[in-house]
């Protein structure tokens, strides 16, 4: 049975950081577990115990953690793979096993029924050559895809390459045959498979002290009994679970839950990279714990590596994080036997996969006229705008100029209680600062001012100093249809 190949330049000395002396001497930083949205979040949460754990920890540590790890040879007599490229790609699978869960939390979090023993979160992970970036590409489980000839592993039949959607291919051949279905579909080399279920989840989160998001609007799915109102929250085990599962909350489905899973994902890496876990020993010894013991990789995935690629990234933060989603040119594409699928954009995947393969960054700035940069969109900001002044009609130009800017207004302005305010006024409940700032971006000369207890709408009282509203987007320039999000920028400020 053929050893897979070491990943490309993996064991390459770093391009800006000498090595240690030696693993023992390396600087203390234990690893952060990085979590995974739904299922496609514990992957994440593995890869980051491997990358920012065993940049500081020595290798009889790495040792102990490696022998928690099934193995399995996803690579095992394959022909014919794509030409390798810089960087390593890992090809990080969620499956939706359950076993382990107790009754009372089953009931609790919705997670009746049977397993059907398929991927529900597909992901390739890019990791650059010079391990200053990491790339995530989700690959919508109900993609439109056609498998190579292959052995059913259930039946042992032979069968011939035949369309499925891209998450039942683990359930006719496993491993090796979801790694040749993504190769050809993508025509880019997997170099490391890791394999998770979600059956840590809930506790791999609550180890990690729970992870802060933030939204604008109220999210609420009585599928999996996701129930969260506007604002901030820091998410333990199970609503994180019912977060990064949650297909209803909206019209979107499956592409508005892998965004969801997307922007989980980076925050985690944000928390991970700006608290104190990493530097605390005891807390990576239960993180790891909690994630690599359910966790199945190839086999040339070992100690070496995971001490080669987490020294050689031990600067990683969140802005070195991406996450998109690969484009979708067709919605609801029948196929016969097969039923609905999503199928891709040749054209925009192209692009996105040509870019993995020559190691570029997905998030490539393209200037968009002399639209201001603000970290929340106009789309997610409510607004009520109020007349501070005497002028008839100011509330209701203020009003409708937000409004074609992009911005929620109530296209109801209203007369402020005092009506002689010197400079406009962008008021707001300190829990929604980031938006806030961004309005007050869209209002030269505005004066931002926290009330609490405002709530997710905020307020404009105009002033006499009002002349226009300044365009304002927020940063997503990327080229899959779901943009590209960096660790950075999720962050609740």
């Amino acid at each position: 049975m053929p050893t897979p190949p070491r990943s490309p330049r993996l064991n390459a000395a770093p391009r800006h950081r000498p090595q240690p002396p030696s693993p023992r001497r390396a600087p203390r930083r234990p690893a952060p577990p990085a979590r995974k949205p739904r299922w496609g979040m514990r992957a994440v949460t593995t890869l980051s115990v491997v990358v920012l754990a065993s940049a500081g920890i020595g290798h009889a540590v790495m040792t102990s953690l490696d022998a928690d790890i099934a193995r399995v040879d996803p690579f095992k007599d394959m022909k014919n793979r794509p030409q390798a490229g810089h960087g390593m790609n890992v090809l990080l699978v969620g499956t939706d096993g359950r076993e382990k869960i107790s009754k009372e939390e089953r009931r609790k979090y919705r997670l009746g029924g049977a397993p059907c023993h398929c991927t529900d979160t597909i992901m390739i992970v890019h990791i650059s050559e010079d391990r200053d970036r990491a790339s995530v590409v989700s690959l919508p489980r109900d993609s439109y895809a056609v498998t190579p000839s292959h052995v059913d592993r259930v039946s042992g039949k032979r069968h011939h390459g035949h369309p499925v959607k891209l998450n039942a291919a683990y359930a006719e051949g496993g491993p090796q045959l979801t790694v040749r279905t993504v190769e050809n579909m993508t025509k880019v080399k997997i170099d490391h498979y890791l394999e998770v279920d979600f059956t840590s989840f809930m506790k791999t989160v609550d180890v990690v002290g729970g992870v802060q998001i933030c939204t604008a609007d109220p999210l609420k799915d009585s599928y999996t009994g996701l129930d969260l109102p506007a604002g901030r929250h820091t998410l333990g085990g199970g609503q994180a679970l019912q977060f990064v599962r949650a297909r209803h909350v909206d019209g979107a489905s499956d592409l508005g839950r892998m965004k969801r899973q997307q922007r989980f994902m980076a925050a985690l890496v944000e928390r991970l990279t700006s608290s104190g876990i990493l530097l605390n020993p005891m807390k990576f010894r239960d993180v790891t714990r909690a994630v690599l013991g359910s966790v199945r990789a190839d086999k040339g995935f070992g100690t070496d590596e995971m001490l080669d690629l987490g020294r050689a990234m031990r600067n990683f933060s969140p802005s070195s994080s991406e996450f998109t989603t690969v484009p979708i040119g067709r919605m609801g594409y029948a196929v016969k036997g097969v039923g609905s699928t999503l199928k891709w954009d040749p054209v925009k995947a192209e692009r996105l996969f040509h870019a993995l393969r020559q190691d570029q960054p997905l998030s490539v700035h393209r200037p968009r006229g002399a639209a201001r940069i603000v970290p929340v969109a106009p789309q997610q900001i409510r607004v009520q705008v109020e007349n501070g002044t005497r002028t008839p009609g100011l509330g209701r130009r203020v009003d409708a100029a937000l409004a074609s800017t992009g911005f929620r207004t109530t296209k109801a302005p209203v007369n402020a209680a005092a009506r002689d305010v010197k400079r406009t006024i962008v008021a707001h409940d300190p829990r929604w600062d980031r938006s806030a700032k961004s309005l007050a971006a869209a209002l030269p000369g505005s004066e931002l001012r926290a009330v609490k207890g405002l709530g997710p709408t905020l307020k404009v009282i105009a002033g006499p100093d009002f002349e226009r509203v300044r365009k304002v987007r927020a940063e997503d320039p990327g080229q899959g249809e779901s943009g590209v999000v960096r660790g950075n920028e999720v962050a609740c400020t």
